[in-house]
């Protein structure tokens, strides 16, 4: 059974051993005026309360240092004694590396993401901070989908990232593929790229500034195969609440046309409610680059629920080494300083 007893982020296996450190205090109480009591322990002077007389105070302070940093050694000791061990620890040298997750980035490229509330305009900026958040990740395989009015997979997941973060680059809004925002079939082909294995979390993240126009399959249909296959969804729907300029291609050339706001919110809430994600709504970069460091966030914690329905390992080597560098310096610099008279 774990213990609920802490100290900072650390828990215990064996927190009873902790009382000892109640008698710290004691010791070194006991230690301090068995060092008064000693006579000549320098050898150029005489007892401590002579060194004192002599306006020796440097002296005494310095092995009063001494004995405290020996005595803190023990305390050290004693915490490693009660088996400690730290979840967030774990999860950061250990499950990252050893399972990870599967993420894919699905990102709309429709001509609307063109649209310049975000400066240039919202695809350079969702690329920016997708390059971002994959550069944060350690050991997850991590695809790319893109989607208008169809959908391809611009890049299977993988942990090559350089290779991942090429293919974002390449997004194009100009890409000739069907016209249109065709969020079902977007969400539906990043869910078929995720494994059909074990791994404890699947993950998509899905981005659109538009509301579903196109495809053969419906966001609620998508979402309840991601569902089916337990993908946890989270989307993200971008734009200011007034819309922006943007270029339009036309028989006279490319012209530039302000365009309303054309976010259907509701059916993002649904995707995410339905899969156990969150939507989120950016309305320039910074916002959109803080709901990535939430999503981050929000998955380290399912791993750690996940990965910690078993105990995880104690781990005392930290104040193992502690104690022995505290004990080393306390016994060893107060013998090369301070020696007894024969």
């Amino acid at each position: 059974m774990l213990s609920e007893f802490k100290i900072g982020s650390y828990e215990f296996f064996a927190p009873h051993w902790l009382w000892l450190l109640l008698l710290l205090p004691v010791l070194y109480w006991y230690l301090l005026r068995k060092d008064a009591q000693k006579d000549g322990e320098w050898k150029f002077t005489g007892s401590t309360k002579q060194q004192v007389v002599y306006h020796s105070n440097k002296i005494v302070l310095i092995k009063k240092l001494l004995l405290g940093i020996f005595v803190l050694g023990l305390g050290f000791l004693i915490v490693a004694m009660a088996k400690p061990y730290n979840w967030r620890e774990y999860v950061a040298s250990n499950q990252d590396y050893k399972d990870g997750i599967d993420i894919i980035l699905t990102i709309d490229i429709s001509g609307s993401m063109l649209e310049q509330d975000f400066l240039p305009n919202r695809i350079e900026v969702a690329k920016k901070v997708a390059k971002e958040f994959v550069d944060g990740r350690r050991g997850d395989r991590i695809g790319l989908v893109a989607y208008a009015g169809e959908a391809y997979t611009a890049c299977p997941a993988t942990t090559d990232y350089e290779v991942l973060k090429k293919q974002i680059d390449a997004l194009d809004c100009y890409a000739k593929i069907e016209a249109g925002t065709a969020i079902g079939v977007g969400l539906g082909t990043a869910v078929t790229r995720l494994r059909n294995d074990t791994i404890p979390s699947k993950v998509i993240i899905l981005l659109t500034d538009g509301s579903n126009n196109a495809g053969n399959i419906s966001p609620d249909e998508a979402a309840d195969l991601a569902k089916a296959k337990n993908v946890r969804v989270y989307t993200i729907g971008v734009g200011d609440d007034v819309g922006g300029m943007t270029h339009i291609t036309t028989p006279f050339g490319i012209i530039q046309q302000m365009m309303d706001v054309d976010l259907d919110e509701e059916t993002l809430k649904r995707i995410a409610d339905k899969t156990d994600g969150k939507y989120f709504r950016a309305k320039d970069e910074e916002s959109l680059r803080a709901i990535y460091g939430e999503i981050e966030k929000m998955e380290k914690r399912k791993i750690a629920d996940n990965h910690f329905q078993s105990e995880p390992p104690a781990m005392p080597e930290k104040f193992l080494k502690l104690a022995l560098w505290c004990i080393l310096i306390g016994l060893l610099t107060n013998k090369l300083l301070f020696r007894e008279n024969v």
